[in-house]
């Protein structure tokens, strides 16, 4: 039996090859690298503005503003060492698909797993030493680990979609971090650096793995997967739905002065609008998204995930 590659074959492992020399030259470490002994500065923003969206809420002053942001930046932290647990999960197991063929996706596969528990790790002790200086009351509403059993229970197709989605958002959130006039946190602009430096090639490799799952599948299996996308979908939006009701009565109690209903309304609002183009809408609005979802499906399967994500991005 011959062991050539097919062209298209050898085209991938050039491209899991140059994910492993860029892995290999941006990596970091959490305390060298990232904290660099230096703790939070909460005079000044987590959050940039176009992801928190504060600028929406013009009753608040510049000091409510900055707080918000910072509520915001304790969940940005939550979540991303939620999302991240199954993230990790799964690469683990595609990394065992290449076992016993092709070494140089497995190696890839490997650092990327290596990296996501990295990741799990700085938002964990970021969270942490929110919690130690930030107003009390807030709540983590969903168990990473309970999470994570069930978006693994949906099949590989759907997980892979979703986890590439969330690489993709970290690209939006970093463009977000670096545009002019945002006082945000030398810290918090750091983290946004270094996570987007690792997760950039991360979507490399979930583009792979994806177009690779997808031509394993048939057409019935594929219907079903677009199925589970949705749920899948559906269920982190469930969350943020629950955290942005959480943060937002955790912001509100911490003010110094009382909202009308109609404010308190409006800050419940703009922070679900928050969290939904966040975790969500950043990633699956992306053209790169877009287009490899776009060549994967046909038309009505893409117009059942075009109503169900529609409530979610307004």
């Amino acid at each position: 039996m011959s062991t050539t590659n097919t062209p298209a074959t050898s085209a991938a492992t050039e491209r899991y090859a140059r994910v492993i020399e860029v892995s290999k030259r941006v990596r970091w470490e959490i305390e060298r690298d990232v904290f660099r002994g230096r703790s939070f500065d909460y005079s000044k923003t987590f959050l940039p503005s176009g992801l928190s969206l504060v600028n929406e809420l013009e009753f608040l002053s510049a000091a409510d503003k900055r707080l918000l942001s910072q509520v915001q930046g304790r969940t940005y932290a939550y979540i991303f060492g939620l999302v991240e647990r199954f993230i990790a999960a799964k690469a683990l197991d595609l990394g065992r698909a290449h076992a016993f063929g092709d070494q140089t996706a497995l190696q890839a596969i490997v650092r990327m797993s290596d990296e996501e528990i990295r990741h799990q790790e700085m938002f964990r002790r970021l969270e942490a030493t929110m919690a130690a200086d930030m107003p009390a009351g807030y709540v983590q509403v969903a168990d990473p680990d309970a999470v994570a059993q069930v978006v693994l229970s949906k099949s590989d197709w759907a997980v892979i979609a979703l986890t590439l989605d969330i690489e993709l958002f970290t690209q939006a959130h970093y463009r977000a971090s670096i545009e002019r006039e945002q006082d945000i946190d030398p810290l918090w602009k750091d983290v946004f650096l270094f996570h987007w430096k690792e997760e950039s090639q991360h979507a490399i490799l979930d583009e792979l793995e994806w177009v690779r799952e997808d031509g394993k599948v048939s057409a019935a299996e594929r219907d079903r997967a677009v199925d589970d996308l949705i749920g899948l979908v559906g269920a982190v939006d469930g969350i943020l739905q629950v955290q942005a009701k959480s943060d937002a009565d955790c912001f509100i109690g911490a003010l110094a002065r009382e909202l009308t209903g109609a404010e308190m309304a409006a800050v419940h609002a703009t922070m679900l609008a928050a969290y939904r183009y966040q975790y969500i809408a950043s990633g699956v609005q992306d053209e790169r998204f877009r287009k490899i979802l776009g060549g994967m499906v046909n038309k009505a399967q893409m117009k059942r995930i075009g109503e169900a994500l529609a409530p979610i991005l307004g």
